[in-house]
């Protein structure tokens, strides 16, 4: 009988209920607490999840939380990830979960010293299609992969966001919000950068808020929105990745990887399911059926349908190595790898350099299919 693990939720806004609504999935969570720095907040979804409302300190000295999930907006990650440290919990993040590389390298020292961890989003790259991906790379059915395309491209967030300020302030943009998915995959499924360079802009000056009680109020935007990089990988391969939020329409795919002996046509980064592609020395690409993995499954509904959406796999793998005393896969060496490359782009564009990558990781274990149905209830 896999241990159970108490949750506390530190932030209650938009994107919280998929993890209250996702994490009673995973056998060793369940839920007990939540907080927000609006009162609120943590109250409206306490009573729509069956779950206590706390304060902030309160929930960081309940007993019953053994985990904390962070979900505050980016620029408070990281002081709020230290406070939970600091009161002897484990951590797991949304992404980014620090804006530097001082900051992750402060919270591995209290980690390090409080025998703690801590893990980051984003996990899709977990899910059965991207891991589907991984098992087609390492069986060497495209050859080694040497070079590809990814692209993550719209108009942004502020016509759905009641609140998109934050896209569009420091910790914001399409790199350091979007960038994660298609990073953490990238070096799941072809290892460590070494190397970055990029260009950057921007189209508008302000947004205009779309959707909700703010409709039509303007949000100045300070960061980059339109970004073109190329990563150099430690194996030699070389990606360009292009990020924006100026884009009203293309015909790129989310992410292609070109092999010696064929190509991988990968689904969205952002989820964790969708169609696979591969071609070989016939040169056409067709469908393949990706394999019967629990996280391919079409579980959860969103606005525009049913998709596979297993948010907290990463945080529950975590807890499994705590009690196996192994590592997990999204640990702060990688995601803090991840916050490197990131920043490095945002850096290059703006010195007119290539950047080297300071950090580096290994890949992940692979998550197979009974790995994954380990960690399901």
């Amino acid at each position: 009988m896999a241990k159970e693990y108490g949750v506390g939720i530190i932030g209650c806004g938009n994107i919280s209920g998929a993890y209250f609504r996702l994490i009673p999935i995973f056998r060793n969570l369940r839920v007990v607490a939540c907080a927000d720095i609006n009162p609120a907040a943590a109250k409206a979804r306490a009573e729509e999840f069956g779950v206590e409302a706390q304060e902030i300190e309160a929930l960081l000295a309940n007993p019953a939380v053994d985990v904390v999930v962070n979900l505050t907006v980016p620029e408070a990650h990281y002081p709020v990830s230290r406070k939970v440290l600091e009161a002897g919990k484990h951590v797991y993040s949304e992404k980014p979960f620090v804006l530097t590389l001082e900051q992750g390298e402060d919270l591995r020292r209290i980690a390090d010293a409080k025998n703690l961890k801590v893990g980051s989003a984003p996990d899709t790259y977990l899910g059965g299609s991207h891991q589907f991906v991984r098992h087609l790379i390492d069986s060497g059915r495209v050859g080694k992969i040497m070079s590809g395309t990814a692209h993550v491209l719209s108009p942004g967030m502020e016509s759905w966001h009641p609140n998109p300020d934050f896209f569009f302030a420091p910790g914001g943009g399409p790199i350091l919000d979007m960038g994660p998915y298609y990073v953490n995959n990238l070096v799941n499924l072809i290892g460590p950068v070494k190397r970055v360079v990029a260009l950057a802009n921007r189209a508008h000056e302000e947004r205009t808020i779309g959707n909700g009680p703010r409709l039509g109020e303007k949000v100045p935007v300070s960061v980059a929105t339109n970004i073109h990089a190329i990563l150099e990988f430690t194996n030699g391969a070389q990606v360009s990745l292009m990020s924006s939020w100026d884009v009203w329409a293309h015909r790129h795919q989310n992410m292609e990887l070109y092999g010696t002996e064929g190509a991988v046509f990968v689904p969205d980064p952002n989820f964790f399911g969708g169609p696979v592609e591969v071609a070989g020395n016939d040169r056409e690409p067709k469908a393949v059926a990706v394999w019967d993995h629990p996280l391919t499954a079409h579980n959860y509904q969103f606005d525009w349908g049913t998709q596979a959406n297993y948010r907290g796999i990463g945080l529950a793998d975590m807890m499994a190595a705590v009690a196996a005393g192994r590592d997990h896969r999204c640990s702060l060496d990688r995601s803090l790898h991840t916050i490197d490359v990131l920043t490095a782009i945002l850096r290059s564009a703006e010195e007119g350099r290539a950047i080297d990558i300071v950090t580096t990781c290994t890949q992940p274990e692979a998550l197979g299919i009974e790995e994954a149905r380990a960690l399901m209830r």
